[in-house]
Protein backbone atom coordinates (compact mmCIF):
# COMPACT_ATOMS: atom_id res chain seq x y z
CA UNK A 1 0.00 0.00 0.00
CA UNK A 2 1.30 3.14 -0.93
CA UNK A 3 -0.09 6.50 0.74
CA UNK A 4 0.51 9.99 -0.26
CA UNK A 5 0.72 12.93 1.70
CA UNK A 6 0.24 16.93 1.09
CA UNK A 7 1.92 19.62 3.27
CA UNK A 8 -1.69 19.91 5.27
CA UNK A 9 -3.00 16.62 5.93
CA UNK A 10 -1.65 13.78 5.70
CA UNK A 11 -3.11 10.28 5.18
CA UNK A 12 -0.82 8.25 6.78
CA UNK A 13 0.89 9.11 9.91
CA UNK A 14 4.43 6.66 10.99
CA UNK A 15 3.75 6.83 15.01
CA UNK A 16 6.86 6.58 16.79
CA UNK A 17 7.84 4.72 19.77
CA UNK A 18 8.20 7.76 21.82
CA UNK A 19 4.13 9.02 21.09
CA UNK A 20 2.88 5.60 22.10
CA UNK A 21 4.62 5.59 25.27
CA UNK A 22 3.60 9.34 26.34
CA UNK A 23 0.43 8.46 25.17
CA UNK A 24 0.12 5.62 27.27
CA UNK A 25 2.09 7.23 30.44
CA UNK A 26 -0.37 9.20 32.11
CA UNK A 27 2.06 10.68 34.58
CA UNK A 28 4.00 11.38 31.21
CA UNK A 29 4.39 15.54 30.68
CA UNK A 30 3.99 14.92 27.34
CA UNK A 31 0.94 12.75 28.08
CA UNK A 32 -1.89 15.08 27.14
CA UNK A 33 -0.35 16.69 24.58
CA UNK A 34 0.57 12.41 22.24
CA UNK A 35 -3.09 12.03 22.90
CA UNK A 36 -4.21 15.23 21.39
CA UNK A 37 -2.21 14.86 18.32
CA UNK A 38 -3.59 11.29 17.80
CA UNK A 39 -7.13 12.18 18.41
CA UNK A 40 -6.65 14.95 16.29
CA UNK A 41 -5.06 13.02 13.27
CA UNK A 42 -7.71 10.32 13.76
CA UNK A 43 -10.61 12.67 13.27
CA UNK A 44 -9.01 13.33 9.84
CA UNK A 45 -8.98 9.86 9.16
CA UNK A 46 -5.53 9.18 8.64
CA UNK A 47 -3.92 6.09 8.92
CA UNK A 48 -1.53 4.96 11.84
CA UNK A 49 1.32 3.03 11.12
CA UNK A 50 4.24 1.73 13.53
CA UNK A 51 6.78 -1.44 13.18
CA UNK A 52 7.66 -4.50 15.29
CA UNK A 53 10.59 -2.52 16.44
CA UNK A 54 8.31 0.24 17.42
CA UNK A 55 6.21 -2.62 19.37
CA UNK A 56 9.37 -4.34 20.94
CA UNK A 57 11.00 -0.44 21.80
CA UNK A 58 7.47 0.21 23.77
CA UNK A 59 7.67 -3.13 25.95
CA UNK A 60 11.62 -2.01 26.40
CA UNK A 61 10.50 1.24 27.37
CA UNK A 62 7.72 0.21 29.52
CA UNK A 63 9.42 -1.93 31.88
CA UNK A 64 12.03 0.06 32.30
CA UNK A 65 11.29 1.25 36.02
CA UNK A 66 11.68 4.51 36.37
CA UNK A 67 9.29 7.48 38.29
CA UNK A 68 7.12 7.13 35.39
CA UNK A 69 6.66 3.28 34.37
CA UNK A 70 7.33 2.07 38.35
CA UNK A 71 5.98 -1.44 38.79
CA UNK A 72 3.18 -1.93 35.34
CA UNK A 73 1.74 -5.21 34.85
CA UNK A 74 2.92 -7.50 31.81
CA UNK A 75 -0.61 -8.30 31.22
CA UNK A 76 -1.35 -4.89 30.53
CA UNK A 77 1.66 -4.38 28.37
CA UNK A 78 0.59 -7.40 26.35
CA UNK A 79 -2.79 -5.93 26.13
CA UNK A 80 -1.08 -2.71 24.66
CA UNK A 81 0.31 -4.32 22.21
CA UNK A 82 -2.15 -6.37 21.14
CA UNK A 83 -4.10 -3.18 20.83
CA UNK A 84 -1.45 -1.57 18.42
CA UNK A 85 -1.50 -4.81 16.81
CA UNK A 86 -4.93 -4.73 15.72
CA UNK A 87 -5.39 -0.89 15.55
CA UNK A 88 -2.59 0.49 13.86
CA UNK A 89 -1.17 -1.01 9.90
CA UNK A 90 2.39 -2.80 10.63
CA UNK A 91 5.12 -2.26 8.41
CA UNK A 92 6.95 -5.47 8.36
CA UNK A 93 11.02 -5.48 8.69
CA UNK A 94 12.03 -7.53 5.82
CA UNK A 95 14.89 -7.63 2.92
CA UNK A 96 13.40 -4.94 0.60
CA UNK A 97 13.67 -2.96 4.21
CA UNK A 98 17.33 -3.99 4.36
CA UNK A 99 17.98 -2.82 1.46
CA UNK A 100 16.64 0.61 1.57
CA UNK A 101 18.29 1.00 5.11
CA UNK A 102 21.79 0.30 3.53
CA UNK A 103 20.89 2.92 1.06
CA UNK A 104 20.12 5.45 3.62
CA UNK A 105 23.00 4.76 6.00
CA UNK A 106 25.33 4.93 2.95
CA UNK A 107 24.10 8.22 1.76
CA UNK A 108 23.44 9.86 5.43
CA UNK A 109 26.02 9.77 8.48
CA UNK A 110 24.33 6.77 10.82
CA UNK A 111 25.82 4.86 13.32
CA UNK A 112 25.35 3.18 17.04
CA UNK A 113 21.63 3.30 18.25
CA UNK A 114 20.94 5.98 15.08
CA UNK A 115 20.57 2.99 13.47
CA UNK A 116 17.09 1.78 14.75
CA UNK A 117 16.03 5.35 13.88
CA UNK A 118 17.28 4.76 10.11
CA UNK A 119 15.37 0.97 10.29
CA UNK A 120 12.26 3.28 10.66
CA UNK A 121 12.88 5.44 8.14
CA UNK A 122 13.58 2.59 5.39
CA UNK A 123 10.17 0.32 7.08
CA UNK A 124 8.53 3.64 6.26
CA UNK A 125 9.85 4.85 2.63
CA UNK A 126 9.33 0.53 2.09
CA UNK A 127 5.69 1.32 3.36
CA UNK A 128 4.83 4.51 1.16
CA UNK A 129 4.47 6.49 4.38
CA UNK A 130 6.08 9.82 4.46
CA UNK A 131 5.05 11.40 7.64
CA UNK A 132 6.43 10.52 11.14
CA UNK A 133 5.11 11.61 14.23
CA UNK A 134 7.97 12.00 16.86
CA UNK A 135 8.80 13.89 20.05
CA UNK A 136 12.50 13.20 18.82
CA UNK A 137 12.61 15.41 15.74
CA UNK A 138 16.52 15.71 16.06
CA UNK A 139 16.63 11.97 15.47
CA UNK A 140 15.30 12.35 12.47
CA UNK A 141 16.19 15.19 11.32
CA UNK A 142 19.09 13.95 9.03
CA UNK A 143 16.41 12.08 6.92
CA UNK A 144 14.01 15.23 6.24
CA UNK A 145 14.57 14.98 2.49
CA UNK A 146 12.97 11.88 2.69
CA UNK A 147 10.33 11.99 5.43
CA UNK A 148 8.23 14.98 6.89
CA UNK A 149 8.53 15.14 10.59
CA UNK A 150 5.71 15.96 12.67
CA UNK A 151 6.73 17.18 16.06
CA UNK A 152 4.76 16.71 19.08
CA UNK A 153 5.43 20.19 20.20
CA UNK A 154 5.31 22.63 17.99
Amino acid sequence: MTTVSNDSSPQAIWIDTNILVYANLALSPFHTMAVKRLQEYNQQGCEFWVSRQSLREYLSAMTKQNVLTASIQTSSLVADVQYFASRFLIGEDGSEVTDKLLALISKYPTGGKQVHDANIVATMVNCGVNDLLTHNVKDFTRFSDVINILPLVT
